[in-house]
């Protein structure tokens, strides 16, 4: 089969399954990749310096980690998710294929719907919360601006407000809006997005330092101290860990648009190590600010936005954490249902429809609901969550670990009996073998209370668990072909 460019011509070679090959499932040509070092920045530029982000590591001072704990937490996490992302993300440039397709390599052509799926579903949820909570921003600042806009902030119509629904609404619809120009408009929106959202945020540190009289205190009245202390650092950079546990599943949704391994690298170096210090500095500023100009600590930036005196700066402000908010979604919450949703429907959807099924379910859940409900986020999402860790484990082993990096892409494509990733019927029986007990006991230590002190480390015991248990059962003995997929490569965007 000959590679093509455009949507309304591709067709399956005759060894791919028109249940399994799409155009937007298709993988990458090398050649006309566009996502460079910058790109990969812009993705951890955004994403690290999101609201909820923020208000983890703001908790962390409130609990009584100090400054140089918070610091000592962050620089321990991202080298762990720089190691674990740049694996990851290598997988994606090699094969240029999205997650649903790669999930394939270890769980089989039909068992890749099931992480696929899982993923999904988490991020449908945080997809809904996150415009949420860029909703109450633009909310706020509206009635700031025009104080007779309160009287619809008073009514409720499903748990929400008639203003709180235009608000919601509003944002709600331009982020269908992006995403329904397909990947190249999400990666021009992140290159707006990241260097008004890190200038605003050092902005903000700023005038917090300068309020403070250039200085702040290091930590809360009564700090952690010794052996607790270091257990609070380890378990902070764990769960720091934990919440980029999503997207080192399907980082390869967008390395597979990389130029090269070395943009990968480049790109990863400054957006994680490098950024997440740089955010973990602002953390401490604006906590140990506030801190010591009226012993309270803020839960959010969006606490000091509201303290702006000046209404053309808080309107500033408040637009550029709006705008950090939708490229966050973006990154992390919209492109991977989409995949998901193609994969489980490619005769029906393809990426703008996918996005505009996934936006509406984003709005039928009533996402207020579910983030004013500590039961469905802590067990629902938590525990999908919790299934997280030992899905990477599986398919980083069988990658990594057993394939040596090998992939025969043409065969991701077939459900041919004679397929190298049909297994049985299209399920890797050995790949669920190793899954199941895993997650099970990942999910257990996320969220029985007994194993409450251990709950932070759920995702690393599911991910190592599953990779060790996929490591000894895994077949060595099926043929392991390493073929690209040029033959039937589109366009990357």
């Amino acid at each position: 089969m000959t590679a093509v460019d455009d949507r309304s011509s591709v067709k399956s070679s005759t060894t791919s399954s028109p249940g399994l090959y799409t155009y937007d499932l298709a993988p990458t040509k090398k050649e006309g990749r566009r996502w460079g070092a910058y790109n990969v920045f812009t993705l951890w530029a955004n994403d690290v310096h999101s609201l909820g982000n923020y208000a983890f590591a703001i908790g962390l001072f409130a609990l009584g980690l100090n400054v140089w704990g918070i610091l000592a937490a962050f620089a321990l996490a991202s080298i762990l998710l720089f190691l674990l992302l740049t694996l990851s993300g290598f997988m994606g440039y090699k094969t240029g294929v999205p997650f649903p397709v790669m999930s394939r390599i270890a769980f089989g052509v039909n068992g890749a719907k099931v992480p696929a799926g899982v993923r999904g579903i988490v991020a449908i949820a945080w997809f809904g919360i996150q415009t949420y909570l860029a909703a109450s921003v633009l909310s706020t600042l509206l009635v700031a601006m025009f104080p007779g806009l309160n009287r619809l902030d008073a009514n409720s119509l499903l748990g929400q407000s008639t203003l709180g629904w235009i608000t919601f609404m509003t944002l709600w619809g331009l982020q269908v809006l992006i995403v329904s120009y397909g990947m190249q408009m999400i990666r021009r929106y992140m290159a707006f997005a990241a260097p008004t959202t890190l200038i605003t945020m050092c902005a903000l540190a700023a005038w917090m330092f300068y309020r403070a009289d250039g200085s702040i205190s290091l930590s809360v009245d009564d700090p952690f101290t010794g052996g607790a202390m270091w257990l609070q650092i380890l378990q902070a950079a764990a769960l720091w860990v934990v919440i980029y546990g999503t997207f080192v599943l399907n980082f390869c949704d967008f390395t597979r648009s990389a130029r090269s391994r070395a943009s990968i690298v480049r790109g990863n170096v400054i957006g994680i190590p490098v950024n997440m210090l740089f955010f973990a500095v602002i953390v401490a500023v604006l906590s140990g600010a506030q801190f010591k100009l009226d012993g309270q600590v803020i839960t959010s930036p969006t606490d000091i936005v509201r303290t702006i005196p000046n209404m053309a700066l808080l309107a500033t402000a408040s637009l550029a954490l709006i705008a950090l908010t939708v490229a966050v979604n973006l990154l992390a919450n919209f492109v991977a249902p989409i995949y998901a949703l193609v994969d489980l429907f490619p005769r029906r959807l393809d990426f703008r429809r996918a996005g505009l099924v996934s936006a509406v379910l984003g709005l039928v859940i009533t996402p207020w609901n579910l983030y004013n409900s500590p039961v469905v986020v802590n067990y629902f999402l938590g525990g999908l969550g919790a299934l997280l860790g030992p899905l990477f484990g599986v398919i980083m082993a069988d990658y990594w670990l057993l394939r040596k990096s090998r992939v025969n892409v043409l065969d991701l494509y077939t459900d041919h009996a004679r397929g190298e990733y049909h297994y049985r019927r299209g399920y890797n029986p050995r790949a669920v073998a190793a899954f199941v007990p895993s997650a099970a006991i990942a999910v257990v230590v996320a969220l029985v209370p007994a194993f409450h002190a251990a709950a932070g480390f759920s995702w690393f015991i599911g991910a190592l668990l599953a990779a060790a248990l996929y490591t000894v059962i895994a077949d060595r003995t099926a043929p392991m072909r390493d073929v690209d997929g040029e033959a039937i490569a589109v366009a990357a965007e």
